[in-house]
């Protein structure tokens, strides 16, 4: 017959659905021995012999994941070095993927920031298709169907009153030259291209970057001339100041511009040709490295410069990557010397600092294998993946220290592999769980229309993957290595064997240094952590106080009360500044911009997308009353709308033309563009038919992401619902597009995740009830995180929507263990059990809540608002589950008692006999055979109690009724099933003989060493 640890430790429901330990946290003296063989069966009722145990689902999945994985923990102890060596070649070879790493890059902002799928794109499609542009021969900013290739520069009066002045000017003309004169190498070797040979062009002729700049030519003193003729937004009939001037005051009553705090100058450069587009990006490259030191040249006085260009916006946030790097050292450091703090012993032999340093070792290893796989599979690589190694060592050194703990409480007597195999059957199935909870909330968030969340959750939820693999087998290894050392009593540091005794002669020093490798004599662990006796005997009883649990009950009222109040406020959107490092030089540009050019928005194109017979007075009525439901809308001033349509109608009417018949409606756009050239940039005629029409209207009043919304959703409300087929496009609703979706889909996600996780919870908690509150602490975290986004200035976008699925799966960890840590324990009340479970459960969760916290704080202090506000979110997140773990919910639970265990207990004592009626039958695990015991908690041991089965150990065991009721509910004592109640009681001697006996069956490997 095979000896126990080949068959593994075997206990049902080890790990996470065993004891409800989290992740293997410590367990009190006496406790593995009652809850050895309860299989956590529940109450049942007395059966006669041969009569099979009903298992519960999730108990028999427990049993499974603890076996199968008893039995790879028994294979990594006896064979440590392959599982140590190949996770290393194994990250060596995928590594080599890094070496794409710059071909993977894919940092375009419209990309990864704006829906995959969003209307405007398509919108954008058909405008470029039916109104192409033609920089290079009629360019109109207004018409652009993308934002194009520009610098920008708002000049701001020094002395805050009024920069129409000829002073002010003066220094705008020799700004404007220093600008001009900036050059690219051309394509032959001496040649050299400056703004004018790069520059869009109108009517032969550079388009000018500022309207006034070119009315004054080139003499600083017509402004004041040309002052007093100024009107605002629009000037001499036609020309919009309204982009190019800011902060303007005007007469009372009137349009007329008496001063202006602002002026804008825009460049832009052709990119009608891909050489053009190449010589315009490195002309703009050009303009940003060397505009500093010719403003610094210029030497203005009465003006100040800020400066933007279409490609700033994109270099800042690639460079955010860069800025980010350096802390990610820190980080290590912070969280090695955290995990070798948390895991040091005053003990030379039983110190673990070595495997608290490879454990850390591991989380990096996951990392570059991950993202090194999926840059060899081509899966693009964008800036918000460089927040997940700080979430993955976090999580990583979480999961180490589960597999520490477990380890602690293995029998240091015993074989390293049986060691092993009982740390895995603890804690390795407990982090399958958590992990499937991780990835799945990760891989769920894969369905969001954003490409930056979409690389995100891929990178992550992979690198969970390696994370959980090597911990098994890497992690496993080194445990494994670190047992032999402590299996030959050797010194942590330099492997030496040391004294296991005290020397009384020797000095303090000496015997912390060089003596080690002692035991707890009564329980044959290591002793008890502090951190478990603080909560076992200071936090547990405190917390379930009557008039605690009352405060506590108060303070999740406020906390939900301020978390809906903060939903009801949150923010939408991302703001573009935000992309941009907090020292650059785009955010002294957008706060100008506001400050100044806010009163004007976009100007929208209203575009007619189909066919229509516009020579039919009635089809042109249509068309004007959409055009006025538009102009009525609170957002839009009817005032600087633009319509070819009407202007066609008026010229016709001065003109006497007849418009109403398709043949002198289309022969009399000649006509129409000999007066308005500009109108043949916005009617598409195609085979003698109009394929496409656009109108203008002018936006007003769109300061804040609410505007932006509304604006959007209002225009495209207004175009649906009229009868001419309509669409609304400017190229800033790209991004607007976002809050279409953002809360569609972020809700989406957390309720398909919410769902997911419902379920494995039914599947791993024995009680829907208590299932139910792991829901509830799922809802009730992301609730908290989302309200006190509002209150820590983070908006909800595509960043922070990455975040709130990361909630779900760390709620999980913190809530699902608490609460199976309560149902599962075997204590009688329910202040007990709350006692218990965070006796169990709480120092490993606050290890673990630490830990993640020390991956993530150094983004703090990133100037980047991503890194920031993952920073945010995750420490709310971390802090919210955290409490709710070790707070809200174990005082919730003892409010509902319907949630433990029925009082009567089923437990099992396996050995391992050659034959018994139980082998193959009852116990899954095939290990050995059981001697079935049930007992009444609260009552003395009765003979209606006992249940007759054959003693496989070859001894009669005496009847241990008269032992005290809580010595046997604790499991301390073994019960009797072999006398009736006519048995005569056992005297002590008989007692310790089959003590003896018992441990004699251990000693030669007949018995399963869990047995107590």
């Amino acid at each position: 017959m095979e000896k126990g640890a080949n068959r593994g430790p075997g206990k049902p429901g080890a790990g996470f659905s065993g004891h409800g330990r989290k992740r293997g946290a410590a367990e009190p003296p006496g406790s593995q021995e009652q809850s050895q063989g309860s299989g956590k069966m529940g109450p049942q009722q007395e059966r006669g012999p041969g009569t099979e145990p009903t298992v519960p689902q999730h108990d028999n999945l427990s049993l499974f994941l603890g076996r199968n994985f008893s039995r790879l923990g028994e294979l990594v102890g006896a064979h440590p070095w392959p599982f140590l060596l190949l996770p290393l070649l194994l990250s060596g070879g995928l590594g080599v993927g890094f070496l794409f790493l710059p071909q993977r890059q894919a940092n375009d902002i419209e990309g990864q920031f704006t829906p995959l799928a969003g209307p405007a794109k398509s919108e954008r499609r058909f405008v470029q298709e039916h109104f192409p542009t033609r920089d290079s021969e009629r360019f109109s900013a207004q018409r652009l169907s993308t934002e194009g290739a520009f610098a920008s520069l708002i000049a701001v009066s020094a002395s805050g009153d009024n920069i129409l002045t000829a002073g002010a000017f003066g220094e705008l003309l020799r700004l404007d030259g220093a600008v001009q004169g900036l050059s690219v190498p051309g394509g032959e070797p001496v040649t050299q291209l400056s703004y004018p040979d790069l520059c869009v062009r109108s009517n032969g002729s550079c388009s000018s970057p500022n309207p006034l700049l070119a009315a004054v030519q080139g003499d600083p003193a017509r402004i004041e001339t040309l002052l007093p003729r100024l009107t605002y937004p629009v000037s001499q009939g036609s020309v919009s100041l309204a982009t190019f001037l800011g902060g303007v005051q005007t007469a009372p009553g009137a349009r007329r511009v008496q001063a202006a705090k602002a002026l804008r100058l825009v460049y832009y450069l052709r990119e009608d040709e891909a050489a053009d587009r190449e010589r315009s990006s490195q002309w703009l490259e050009n303009f940003v490295k060397r505009i500093p030191a010719e403003l610094e040249a210029l030497n203005l006085t009465a003006v100040q410069v800020a400066y933007f260009t279409s490609i700033s916006r994109q270099q800042e946030f690639e460079g955010n990557i860069k800025k980010v790097i350096p802390l990610f050292s820190i980080t290590y450091f912070l969280t090695i010397t955290f995990s070798i703090t948390s895991c040091i012993r005053f003990d030379c032999v039983r110190n673990i600092v070595w495997v608290a340093s490879f454990g850390v070792l591991s989380s990096g290893l996951a990392v570059l294998s991950s993202f090194g796989l999926l840059l060899l599979c081509g899966v693009p690589f964008v800036v918000t993946v460089a927040n997940a190694p700080f979430l993955i060592l976090g999580v990583g050194v979480d999961d180490m220290f589960i597999m520490i703990s477990c380890w602690q409480q293995t029998n240091p007597k015993n074989k390293v592999e049986k060691r092993i195999a009982k740390t895995y059957a603890e804690a390795a199935v407990s982090i399958t769980i958590t992990t499937l909870t991780d990835v799945l909330a990760f891989y769920i968030g894969i369905m969001t229309p954003f490409q930056s969340v979409k690389s995100f959750c891929l990178y992550t939820g992979t690198a969970f993957v390696f994370c959980y693999l090597y911990n098994i087998t890497f992690l496993g290894a080194v445990l494994a290595l670190n047992g032999k050392r402590e299996e030959g009593n050797r010194h942590w540091l330099i492997c030496r064997k040391v004294k296991d005794v005290v020397q009384p002669s020797r000095s303090c020093l000496y015997n912390m240094c060089c003596v080690g490798g002692s035991t707890d004599k009564s329980s044959e662990r290591e002793g008890e952590h502090p951190m478990n006796k603080f909560f076992r005997k200071y936090y547990g009883p405190f917390l379930t106080n009557i008039w605690t649990k009352v405060v506590v009950v108060l303070l999740y009222g406020g906390f939900l009360a301020s978390s809906i109040y903060g939903c009801t406020q949150i923010k939408e959107g991302i703001d573009l500044r935000n992309l941009a490092s907090d020292d650059s030089y785009v955010i002294q540009y957008y706060d100008w911009e506001d400050e100044y050019f806010s009163e004007y928005g976009p100007r929208i194109m209203v575009t007619v997308t189909e066919n229509v017979l516009y020579w039919d007075p009635s089809i042109r009525n249509d068309i004007e009353n959409c055009m006025e439901s538009l102009e009525n809308n609170s957002y839009v001033d009817e005032s600087l709308s633009e319509s070819w349509l009407r202007v066609y109608e008026n010229v016709a009417k001065i003109l006497s033309l007849n418009i109403n018949n398709k043949a002198f409606f289309m022969g009399n756009f000649s006509v129409l563009f000999k007066l308005f050239p500009e109108f043949e940039w916005d009617i598409d005629i195609r085979y003698k038919e109009i394929a496409a029409s656009r109108f203008f209207i002018q936006t007003v009043n769109v300061t804040t992401a609410v505007d932006e919304k509304n604006l959007l959703n209002q225009l495209r409300g207004l175009a649906m619902d009229c009868k001419i087929p309509l669409i609304v496009y400017h190229p800033a609703f790209i991004y607007y597009d976002q809050y279409i979706v953002i809360v569609q889909n972020t809700i989406q996600n957390i309720g398909i995740a919410t769902g997911v996780m419902l379920c494995v919870s039914l599947l791993l908690i024995p009680h829907p009830l208590c299932s139910l509150w792991v829901t509830f602490a799922i809802a009730s975290v992301i609730v908290g995180v989302a309200g006190f986004m509002t209150y820590w200035d983070v908006n909800l976008d595509s960043i922070s929507m990455i975040n709130l699925v990361i909630c779900i799966g760390f709620s999980v960890d913190f809530s699902a263990h608490i609460s199976y840590a309560f149902v599962s324990s075997e204590k009688s009340t329910v202040n007990e059990r709350g006692v218990d479970a965070l006796y169990l459960l709480g120092y490993p969760v606050l290890q673990g809540a630490i830990s993640t916290i020390l991956g993530v704080i150094v983004l703090s202090a990133a100037q980047a608002y991503i890194f920031r506000t993952f920073f945010k979110i995750m420490f709310l997140v971390i802090l919210f589950g955290a409490v709710h773990g070790l707070v809200f919910i174990p005082v919730f639970l003892t409010f509902f008692g319907i949630c433990g265990r029925s009082l009567n207990k089923t437990g099992n004592i396996k050995t391992i006999g050659e034959k018994s009626s139980f082998i193959n039958t009852q116990n899954p695990s095939n290990v050995g055979c059981y001697e079935n015991r049930t007992y009444n908690e609260g009552a003395n041991f009765l003979p209606g109690n006992v249940v007759r089965l054959p003693n496989d150990i070859e001894m009669e065991k005496p009847n241990s009724g008269y032992f005290r009721s809580r010595q046997v509910a604790n499991g301390s004592i073994p019960i009797s099933q072999n006398h009736d109640s006519s048995s005569c009681l056992y005297q002590n001697n008989a007692v310790m003989a089959y003590r003896k006996k018992i441990k004699q069956l251990h000693d030669e490997g007949k018995i399963n060493p869990d047995c107590p």
